[in-house]
């Protein structure tokens, strides 16, 4: 063999022989698993006929891969010990749901139904909430006559008429029911162990157990998880505790996985999905060393982001980039819709250290997606504690405690713990998407304090106190508004008169661009028109969009204003007619007995007042409009021809189906803009406002000085241009 070949294949052997070993070292670590997909169930975890039970199996946990229910051994040659949960006794195992509280509103916020399986929840059935203003109605009625003993009491509503708590969706495929606060799975020494399933026994509702061992053998752990009502929180907290009792004569470290506050059942006559994940946290302790505030301004995750962030695999939302750098403590972790809420929080208990902090119980929080019965979208999310080690004859406990109710301010900003935790952080005025940066918190927040203000001391309607915020909002911002008219009236109006004059000039210097605007400016300083008149008069309606945003935000979201009747209820004394018998929903002048849907809405009923606003809009337009410049080209008034008629048809119908506690104010502030524009108007022509000053008058306001100083410089140009030899004249 030529040399130069035998040392050419030496050479590619050696480099091959290294390659490969460079690859074993790299890549040869046995073969590696792929992700489970979030859709992947474990495998069950349950002995007998519990490993096939209804309820199915949790799907693995967010971001982690499946890991099979294998304890650890002391060595490489030591069997393997397949560990599985089961019921502590089997004699009481969960099979059907249990009750724990009360619906009598004497005795009790509400009735908690517990799951059969992973120790969580089905619903939470409110004792003095309802689905709608109706059935509000006939509660109140009932409650009324009974108190007074009344020989006849009306019946209260039907028991499907009350209002639920739920968080309740589908995971997995094929999918799985998934109640709310449900246990996941537990980790000992590293290895997940299904809860999820007929594993748990339950000696009274809110208490279950199960056991932590091989198939056999004496249990190694027994788990317990208890959920207690409290009086706390104005009677909406529910405490839970989640321990681990050490049963084995050795040390395991123990981590939980269950499954926090998710998305909320979307309430019926909502137009905007308001719903949304929300967090409270507290500075590190070099910053706070005594957890004395609980912050939330930058703990709001609009649920559009969070689906957002799992369709990109990123499933961690607590603790963030910032929360690990700054070392944030975790306060509280929420979901809210429009108008209640469900939040896991510290078990505040003063003057213990770090009462405010649910330290080891909750330490990261995951989202993931699952659907609901119509295939929708459903957000979950899971809570992962810390790992604790738990010794041979101890146990360890997780304390938390649960918040189900509304979004009151009066609640979560006065009752204990709610309000020492900053709860009211949950309560957010914002439309979300992208009118989320146009409405003002501070703002919204103190239009709401006025609004309570106005309705619980001085007029005791919240209609009326609608009415007389309208009221004041216009009163304080007459100031700008009349500038605005007054501007852009003298602006038609000198635009009109200069008109004949401005169409001289185009014909006279028709083919003179820069000759025509100079003239033309030249024309506007002796006459005294300001060309920015109309721009600088709508700079007060600008001025006012936060203000509206903000209104709308807050007449939306209150609570307050939830299935609140409108004047006293008087519109229900006559004959019980459902007009205005609920601020929060359209106002039903004339109920519909069947639904027709529409491509926008589901028309339910016939609504007066946005109709009324259509016809408001229109005498506004044709009547209160200011004068059209003189100088519009015909394009340019069709369109704000077109402008009026969106404004007259396209705005009414976008609200048709809006709260009437919405409309009413939009109608009420039009209505009063109409007779002010009025007013406004005939003052100008007492004043004699309107004609145009006389030649050589000094324009008032920084914009029209700022304009005739610009006016002034621009004809000195032309001036300059004109009387500035022409380099050819001599020659």
């Amino acid at each position: 063999m030529d040399p130069a070949v035998r040392k050419s294949i030496i050479t590619f052997g050696v480099v091959a022989l290294a390659a490969g070993v460079f690859a074993a070292v790299v890549f040869g670590k046995g073969p590696k698993r792929p992700p489970v997909p979030v859709e992947q169930p474990v495998a069950a975890a349950a002995t007998g006929s519990a490993a096939g039970s209804a309820a199915g199996t949790a799907p693995a946990p967010v971001g982690n891969e499946s890991a099979e229910a294998v304890a650890g051994a002391a060595s490489m040659n030591a069997p393997l010990v397949v560990l599985r949960a089961s019921p502590a006794d089997p004699a009481q195992l969960a099979t059907a749901d249990s009750i724990a509280g009360t619906v009598d509103p004497l005795h009790g916020r509400f009735a908690i139904h517990f799951a059969a399986h992973a120790a969580g929840i089905t619903r939470i059935e409110f004792s003095d909430f309802w689905q709608t203003a109706q059935a509000r109605q006939e509660a109140i009625t009932h409650a009324t006559a009974a108190t007074i003993g009344a020989s006849n009491i009306p019946p209260l509503p039907a028991e499907g008429e009350r209002f639920n708590l739920r968080a309740y969706g589908v995971l997995g495929n094929p999918g799985i029911d998934v109640p709310m606060l449900a246990m996941h799975s537990v980790e000992v020494d590293g290895v997940l162990i299904s809860l999820f399933g007929a594993v748990w026994s339950s000696e009274r509702p809110g208490s279950f157990a199960t056991l932590i061992g091989a198939e056999g053998d004496s249990p190694i752990l027994r788990i317990e998880r208890n959920f207690e009502i409290t009086k706390m929180g104005a009677g909406y907290d529910i405490a839970q505790v989640l321990s681990a009792a050490n049963l084995d004569d050795r040390q395991h470290e123990v981590r939980f996985i269950s499954y926090g506050p998710g998305d909320l059942t979307l309430e019926a006559g909502a137009f905007i999905d308001a719903r949304r994940l929300q967090t409270g946290y507290l500075l590190s302790e070099d910053r706070d060393a005594g957890g004395n505030t609980v912050l939330w301004h930058d703990g709001t995750m609009e649920r559009a982001d969070v689906i957002k962030k799992v369709s990109a695999s990123e499933f961690t939302i607590w603790p963030t980039e910032i929360g690990l750098r700054d070392k944030l403590r975790l306060a509280w972790i929420g979901s809210a819709s429009r108008y209640f809420a469900l939040a896991i929080h510290a078990p505040y208990s003063p003057p213990q250290r770090d009462s405010k902090v649910l330290g080891s119980a909750v330490e990261t929080i995951k989202a993931t997606m699952g659907k609901d019965a119509s295939g929708v979208d459903v957000v979950f999310s899971e809570l992962h504690s810390a790992s604790v080690p738990v010794a041979a004859g101890t146990t360890y406990s997780f304390l938390s405690e649960v918040y189900a109710g509304p979004l009151d301010r009066n609640v979560l900003g006065a009752a204990e713990p709610l309000s020492s935790l900053g709860m009211t952080g949950l309560i957010r005025y914002s439309l979300g998407g992208m009118c989320a940066c146009c409405t003002f918190a501070w703002l919204a927040d103190g239009l709401a304090a006025f609004l309570d203000f106005l309705h619980d001391y001085v007029v005791f309607d919240w209609a009326l106190a609608i009415i007389v915020l309208v009221i004041v909002v216009r009163t304080l911002l007459h100031p700008l508004t009349k500038k605005s008219q007054v501007q852009m009236a003298r602006f038609g109006k000198g635009m009109s008169e200069l008109k004949p004059e401005l169409e001289a000039l185009q014909k006279r210097y028709s083919t003179d661009a820069k000759k025509l605007q100079a003239e033309t400016m030249r024309l506007y300083k002796e006459k005294g028109v300001n060309p920015l008149g109309c721009a600088g008069g709508m700079l007060p309606t600008f001025l006012q969009m936060p203000i509206w945003m903000a209104l709308y935000a807050v007449l939306y979201l209150a609570f307050e204003l939830r299935q609140q009747p409108a004047f006293f209820g008087i519109f229900q004394q006559i004959n019980g007619w459902s007009f205005l018998s609920d601020l929060s929903a359209a106002d039903s002048f004339i109920r519909l007995p069947n639904s027709i849907n529409l491509w926008l809405f589901s028309l339910h009923s016939i609504n007066l007042i946005p109709l009324l606003m259509g016809v408001v809009f229109w005498v506004q337009q044709k009547y209160m409009a200011p004068p059209q410049a003189a100088n519009q080209t015909p394009e340019q008034e069709q369109q704000q021809k077109l402008m009026r008629v969106m404004m007259v048809v396209m705005f009414p119908l976008m609200l048709y189906a809006a709260p009437s506690g919405l409309t009413l104010y939009i109608l009420t502030s039009t209505c009063i803009g109409i007779m002010e524009s009025k007013l406004i108007r005939e003052g100008m022509a007492r004043e004699d406002k309107l004609p145009k000053p006389p030649p050589g008058s000094k324009p008032k306001g920084a914009v029209g000085r700022a304009f005739a100083a610009a006016l002034e410089r621009a004809q000195q140009k032309s001036q300059d241009k004109l009387n500035k030899p022409s380099k050819f004249k001599n020659r």
